[in-house]
């Protein structure tokens, strides 16, 4: 399990999770940097494409810079080849300190640098566009289907390309694809699945190298006809999420 304190930046493992009814990952993307011009407002939060932030979808080299980020602190910690750097993200000076430095070590083009923001409960997730309730859906992702794709494929495929929020693994591959309307139970926690995932840009880039090395949406529509790996679930029913939790899938 993980979660992405800041949108477009390093996960954050979790061992386990406290799941609300209606409510995402918490401090899943709470933060993010708004690139020059978004039309983001901070005091009037609205739902935006994802393009319109610092993602990997136009910035590969963010795959290759490691953050830390502490939702309670706003310490953020910014790691770019040998260079480390520390900020206190409630100051303006250090937000924008943070903000030039990741621009330089990404090399973003834009005419000025981006703004860190926050609205909270406002989230920055890829499907806040959709609906209230798209934005505080739950990714998932099946190992099997991308172990499948990697098969077809002939190639490595990282599950860290897709970003998700919870892995699981048992099903068959692309059975949650064709279960939207079921419910994934572990424990007391239900997780109905909403959508399947369509995939963009971002996941051509390879985590390890920062390169993007595989056109992932095309050759998953050339092998399976559609762009889709992964489900989006809300969660029907709170309670402790753990890893390695059994679980199943209600019909």
């Amino acid at each position: 399990m993980s979660r992405y304190p800041v949108k477009g930046l390093s996960s954050e493992p979790m061992q386990t999770v406290t799941l609300r009814a209606g409510e995402g990952i918490p401090g899943d993307r709470l933060f993010g940097f708004a690139r020059y011009n978004s039309g983001f407002d901070e005091q009037n939060p609205k739902p935006l494409p994802k393009d319109r932030f610092v993602v990997l979808l136009n910035e590969a080299a963010l795959a290759g810079i490691q953050t830390n980020f502490d939702p309670e602190t706003q310490a953020l910690e910014i790691k770019a080849d040998s260079k480390i750097r520390r900020f206190n993200m409630r100051t303006p000076e250090d937000r924008m300190s943070a903000a030039n430095f990741l621009s330089s070590e990404i090399g973003l083009k834009d005419p000025a640098p981006p703004k860190f923001v926050s609205s909270s409960p406002h989230r920055f997730t890829d499907v806040s566009v959709v609906s209230p309730k798209m934005m505080n859906a739950i990714s998932v992702l099946n190992l099997a289907s991308v172990e499948e794709l990697g098969k077809q494929l002939n190639a490595n495929v990282h599950p860290a390309r897709f970003r998700s929020n919870i892995e699981i693994d048992g099903l068959p591959a692309f059975a949650e694809l064709d279960s939207v309307g079921s419910v994934l139970r572990f424990g007391d926690v239900k997780l109905k699945i909403l959508s399947r995932t369509k995939r963009c840009a971002a996941t051509e880039v390879n985590p390890i190298t920062a390169e993007r090395d595989l056109n992932v949406p095309y050759l998953i529509r050339k092998v399976m006809g559609h762009m889709d790996m992964g489900v989006y679930v809300e969660v029907a029913n709170g309670g402790t999420l753990m890893v390695g939790q059994s679980g199943e899938l209600l019909a």
